[in-house]
């Protein structure tokens, strides 16, 4: 038992859903054979959908290989015997043909539901799945334009720094310039005032 529960813990999940799925099939398979043994034994009709039902699986199981072989031949076992049935004067009534036609129609009706259900299941495991990703591809987005965000805050911030370096020079060569134009000026006016002399 240590050695089993050891090998169960190192299986992967995939390992242990895939086992399970395995032995949900075997079942699955087992009670669809049984249902057609049963249904012999009582002399009840076989058909796909009525096997379906006896042993409540989906109808898609019933014709997978292995299962529609056998079905197939208890269904001509069955023939058969009707056969004999009919020769012996007991026969199939409508009646009974039209409710096996009811089941059918009312199979049919629960497949197409449940088709569309899991294509819906599908269709929002699918969004799911690309959700997952595009969140997976905006995060890594999202921090490169953070990354982006900050490099230019820092250029900004020295842009900024330089512009009012060059501001404070611009002030300074104006006041220069200033400056030396009133000098200029008063050149002027003294040597205009020398002349006048």
């Amino acid at each position: 038992m240590p050695a089993e529960t050891s090998e169960k813990s190192s299986r992967t999940p995939a390992e242990v859903l895939k086992a399970a799925r395995q032995r949900d099939s075997a079942d699955k398979r087992g009670r669809v054979l049984k249902a057609v043994q049963d249904m012999l034994r009582d002399n009840r009709r076989i058909t796909f959908a009525a096997v379906a039902r006896e042993a409540d699986v989906s109808s898609w199981l019933v014709y997978a290989p292995g299962l529609r072989e056998r079905i197939d031949q208890a269904r001509t076992r069955q023939a058969a015997q009707g056969h004999q049935d009919q020769q012996s004067g007991r026969k199939v009534s409508i009646a009974s043909e039209q409710t096996d036609l009811l089941l059918a129609r009312q199979e049919i009706k629960r497949l197409r539901t449940e088709n569309g259900q899991l294509r819906q299941q599908a269709r929002v495991h699918l969004r799911q799945q690309v959700d997952q990703l595009g969140n997976h591809g905006l995060v890594d987005r999202i921090n490169e334009l953070t990354e982006e965000n900050l490099r230019l805050s820092t250029a900004e911030r020295q842009a900024t720094a330089e512009n009012t370096q060059l501001r404070q020079r611009i002030t300074e060569l104006e006041d220069d310039l200033a400056a030396a134009r009133t000098s200029l000026r008063r050149m002027i006016r003294k040597k205009n005032g020398r002349e006048n002399t």
